[in-house]
């Protein structure tokens, strides 16, 4: 069916708590193949900012309502989990899609397009989309929903938020040609933009402030209430004094995310190295 269709159908669908699952099996697995196919998205560019879909959020939910508990074997690992979403073939992606052996797994209704790269262990959750000849490196997390740009590098132990519900609130979001540094975090109320660079260990969530030393300011929140961190920034872990008495005696800091630079032809030539590793 059109997607307007099968969106009307998905949202009358979730305003039934008592809908019998039989009825909703068909509109998820149509949505779960085209959530994997990249024809539909859970949020996806508009203008400056992102839209979030959220009927594809409920439809989401609603595979998770209908189905039953099942297993699945691939040795050495096993499985338990909704038979409406089980792990899925590298065959079912993109051309030249590799999913290097050693326990990584991408959840059914996930997108990977041409030439991802998957190193293990690494988790792609429902409803994520990752973009052409993006590298998800070892212990790397790609959360539901989460939206991943084109030729992004995600490092070793990334943690790409996910955001389900409330079902209107802005996936994670990292834009083309980004790189993302090990063990940093992308949280709720995030957004990578173009080309920026985040250092390994940084954290970004919405509840704490991004400073930017280039210009002398904290990155104010988008109209969505997202932090995004504009494009060709260099963010790197920092630090700012306690408040109060006790923190200032104690000589106590609070961890803050930092710009510090924008990207140059120096930062460019530090990230060239994944052309060779393709």
């Amino acid at each position: 069916m059109s997607e307007a269709r099968l969106r009307e159908a998905i949202e009358a669908a979730a305003g039934r708590p008592d809908v019998p699952a039989g009825e909703v099996r068909p509109l998820v697995e149509e949505l779960l193949d085209g959530l994997e196919d990249g024809r539909i998205r859970a949020a996806e560019p508009e203008g400056d900012g992102w839209r979030v879909n959220v009927w594809v959020k409920r439809g989401i939910l609603l595979a998770f309502r209908c189905g039953g508990l099942t297993e699945w074997e691939a040795p050495p690992l096993a499985f338990r989990d909704k038979e409406t979403l089980p792990p899925i073939a590298p065959w079912k992606r993109g051309a030249n899609v590799r999913i290097v052996p050693g326990g990584s797994s991408v959840r059914r209704g996930a997108h990977l397009a041409d030439a991802v790269v998957v190193m293990p262990p690494a988790f792609v959750n429902v409803g994520a989309y990752v973009g052409a000849a993006t590298m998800i490196d070892s212990h790397a997390l790609v959360g539901s929903c989460a939206q991943i740009g084109a030729r992004v590098h995600l490092s070793a132990a990334v943690q790409v938020g996910g955001v389900l519900e409330p079902v209107g609130a802005h996936p994670v979001v990292v834009e083309d040609d980004a790189f993302v540094g090990g063990g940093a975090g992308i949280y709720e109320g995030s957004r990578v933009g173009r080309r920026a660079v985040i250092a390994p260990g940084v954290i970004l969530t919405r509840s704490v402030p991004l400073h930017d030393l280039v210009h002398g300011r904290v990155v104010a929140p988008d109209a969505s209430g997202c932090v995004v961190v504009p494009e060709g920034a260099v963010v790197v872990p920092g630090a700012r004094p306690a408040g109060g008495d006790y923190g200032r005696s104690a000589g106590l800091s609070l961890y803050v995310p930092v710009i510090v630079k924008y990207r140059d032809g120096r930062s460019d030539a530090a990230t060239a190295l994944e052309e060779a590793l393709r």
